[in-house]
């Protein structure tokens, strides 16, 4: 469903699942695995299959299955030990990316997630649009592919993500969804045989869609409140050493998660700084302020000195640079005592009065020297701002 570009009204859930997403992260780590058949598991005894690359999938080998079995399937394998806290931290950092895009995310494992998206077609374009944006997001920052299913449905987005792998998108108009089988009503789900639906759309898949047609769905419903951050990050066009523009890139990046604590009436209390290296290695610092706060001259120097801080080599080449605030209180909420020296509602009122220009003129009407010749130059890909 490529090429001309389906019809996407109303198909605002996307089911996001990352590619062979242990066995990905191995290959991008070490790239000399790359093209070749790869099985994270523990070898020995009763280890089982954890992930594997689509090299070795092709052999037959599949998550789960006893890790002797898939070595007599594809004797030329490489067997790689799983590292689940670089997976965990992995898999936190795409669902923060998730959640700049709607707050409105649905965590399934480590690795795939539902989102709704209606919310920010507005602010992001077609559901479509907003697809191709996660998945090219995804690759950009952290170095790997991801598959998405476009639908009116979570069941149907799901199968969409899965019909498309690896490394794809399909969109299941409204008006389509299994009308290539031939079903369109619930009733010829249900004359159905189950071992029918299974062979076309996945074992898993098809038993469930066979018991939802029968009226059989024991799943309860879960209540998951997001995290509540505003942040904005910024992926180089090319990898970056100088310090001078680092610190150039925090200050925009203070000013934008700045305004978007004044937009919500928020004040932070936690300022955190993401820096991710060539190697796509991702260290973050943060520090709880004082005073809560949401003032970008406050926001960039503690960025700055969590930069200064973080124990990097000066020289040290980055990917990425993130600013994001934590820790989040309704403005007003809290009284703030200022010490000696500080003049923070200076800055702050500096500030409103640039929220408002910007309210009547667009963004960057008005903003630091520093940052207006950098324009000039030329500056980095356009991140997000979260809401």
């Amino acid at each position: 469903m490529a090429g001309a570009g389906p019809d996407d009204n109303g198909c605002h859930i996307l089911h996001v699942d990352m590619d062979a997403f242990f066995a990905s992260v191995e290959v991008r780590d070490q790239p000399e695995l790359a093209g070749k058949p790869v099985i994270v598991g523990a070898v020995g005894g009763r280890g089982v299959v954890l992930s594997a690359t689509y090299e070795a999938r092709a052999f037959g080998v599949h998550s789960a299955m006893p890790v002797n079995r898939a070595r007599r399937l594809c004797p030329q394998a490489l067997f790689v030990p799983p590292r689940h806290r670089v997976y965990s931290a992995v898999s936190r950092e795409i669902m923060i990316l998730f959640r700049e895009v709607t707050p409105e995310v649905e965590p399934l494992s480590l690795d795939e997630a539902f989102l709704d998206v209606s919310g920010a077609i507005r602010r992001l374009g077609p559901p479509a649009a907003i697809a191709r944006l996660i998945r090219a997001s995804v690759r950009e920052q952290y170095g790997l592919t991801c598959s998405v299913g476009v639908a009116t449905t979570k069941f149907v987005a799901k199968l969409a993500s899965t019909v498309s792998k690896p490394d794809g998108m399909r969109v299941v108009p409204g008006a389509e969804v299994l009308a290539r089988f031939g079903l369109r009503t619930v009733g010829d789900i249900a004359r159905t045989p189950a071992a029918t639906l299974q062979r076309e759309l996945g074992n898993a898949a098809g038993a469930h869609l066979t018991a939802l047609a029968w009226g059989r769905d024991p799943r309860p419903v879960m209540s998951r409140v997001p995290d509540k951050s505003i942040g904005a990050e910024e992926t180089f066009a090319t990898d970056v050493d100088d310090p001078v523009v680092i610190r150039r890139e925090l200050l925009r990046l203070s000013e934008r998660t700045a305004r978007g604590l004044r937009a919500g009436a928020w004040v932070s209390r936690t300022v955190v700084v993401k820096l991710r290296l060539a190697n796509f290695k991702t260290i973050t610092r943060s520090k709880t302020l004082p005073e809560p706060t949401d003032v970008a001259q406050m926001i960039y120097r503690t960025a700055c000195a969590l930069y200064a801080g973080s124990g990097l080599d000066p020289r040290a080449r980055l990917r990425l640079v993130g600013v994001r605030a934590t820790g989040l209180i309704p403005a007003g909420a809290t009284a703030t005592q200022l010490a000696l020296g500080e003049e923070p509602e200076s800055w702050r009122d500096a500030e409103q009065a640039v929220d408002k220009i910007a309210g009547r003129f667009g963004p960057g009407t008005v903003r630091p020297a520093v940052l207006v010749r950098d324009a000039e130059r030329g500056g980095p890909l356009r991140g997000w701002e979260s809401a």
